[in-house]
């Protein structure tokens, strides 16, 4: 029974192997290897590559940094605008912190608020840097910019929280 079950097996497979496409190897297969290592360009674990296989370096067509620089980091007139906001921010939060009457808590809902619109346009900032380090082949700065952006945008949806329950409790009778 089972050398007929075997011939009739057999057959089907070589009928099936007969119809690929893939060259004459796979007619040699045995019928417990897969067929995706195959198909794949480089199936194997290794870390020889093919010349064709080399990605070359992308190359860096952005002109030189100009104006004034602190260190590698250049000055902007939105760098400048992003860190006042956001030194003002916390001046501003402090000094809601500090004062007692009936005003605090509107002061620190609108503080928080202010502070997550100030962390969103840094999250934002960090999205596009992570593009742009990435479309120029620096992964490393790339994850760094999308820590960065990450972060940022947890501490924004924080502070919007914050300035949601604030104001929740300002209207509170």
């Amino acid at each position: 029974m089972d050398d007929e079950l075997g011939a009739a097996v057999r057959r089907r497979r070589y009928a099936l192997v007969c119809r690929c496409k893939l060259g004459d190897t796979q007619r040699i297969l045995p019928l417990g290897r897969p067929i995706l290592p195959v198909l794949l360009r480089s199936a194997a674990m290794t870390d020889l590559r093919r010349p064709s296989d080399v990605r070359p370096a992308p190359r860096d067509t952005r002109p030189p940094p100009t104006g004034p620089r602190v260190g590698s980091l250049s000055i902007t007139p939105t760098g400048v605008v992003f860190v006042i906001a956001l030194i003002g921010s916390i001046l501003y939060l402090a000094y809601a912190i500090t004062v007692r009457d009936a005003s605090q808590i509107p002061l620190l809902a609108s503080g928080a608020a202010v502070l997550g619109f100030v962390f969103g346009a840094f999250s934002i900032i960090g999205l596009v840097a992570t593009w742009r380090s990435s479309l120029h082949g620096r992964d490393g700065r790339a994850f760094g910019h999308a820590l960065v952006g990450g972060i940022s945008f947890l501490v924004a949806a924080g502070c919007f929280a914050a300035a949601i329950i604030l104001g929740i409790l300002a209207r509170a009778p």
